[in-house]
């Protein structure tokens, strides 16, 4: 089941789904990296950063019903995941325009073509679960886009956003159930017109 630590395994599965597409273009081969884009941004080799520069809860799956599990004679009922969206601004370094063009249209092709990944393709704590994440460009305004390089005060490149989702980040805590086994009433009197 997904842990806190889900938000680092998505980072690390787009991370090494990049970096395997990648591998086919010269020069480099480039590679994808995580990057907060708070400093210089190496350009050898080539590179696309990924920089997850917003977690909000998802809102289109927020009402799941909680999962409920009976082990006789218990009942293990806890909350249900936290539904969350990830989204990340994917940016090409290399040094040359038409390397950057290349390594961001690959980019895209195997983001679109794999847009659900699930299996051995999940890296970390995901790796062998059932879990399955959506990916789908996002694109943003100039100005949105725009004001989120002036957050991480780097000049502006060119970049495409994804957001992925379902990401879902299990609860802490479980209440276990007992069956009732006898009941007391305690003051009880008659019962009126009786």
């Amino acid at each position: 089941m997904p842990d806190f630590s889900v938000i680092a395994d998505v980072s690390e599965t787009l991370e090494a789904v990049l970096t395997d597409a990648l591998s086919t273009l010269a020069p480099g081969p480039p590679i994808a990296e995580l990057h907060d884009l708070s400093g210089p941004v190496a350009t050898n080799p080539p590179r696309v950063t990924l920089f997850l520069y917003e977690v909000v809860e998802d809102h289109t799956v927020r009402n799941r019903p909680a999962p409920r599990t009976v082990t006789p004679p218990n009942l293990t009922q806890e909350k249900p995941p936290v539904p969350l969206l990830l989204r990340y601004l994917l940016t090409p370094w290399s040094g040359d325009i038409l390397t950057d063009h290349r390594m961001l249209g690959r980019s895209i092709q195997v983001l679109y073509d794999g847009a659900n990944l699930s299996g051995p393709q999940l890296q970390g704590g995901l790796a062998g679960t059932s879990e399955a994440l959506k990916l789908k460009l996002a694109p943003l305004t100039l100005e949105e886009r725009s004001r989120v390089f002036a957050a991480t005060q780097e000049r502006y490149h060119l970049s495409v956003t994804y957001e992925v989702r379902v990401v879902n980040l299990d609860p802490i805590h479980q209440t276990v159930h007992t069956p009732v086994r006898e009941r007391t009433l305690i003051g009880a009197g008659p019962v009126p017109g009786s």
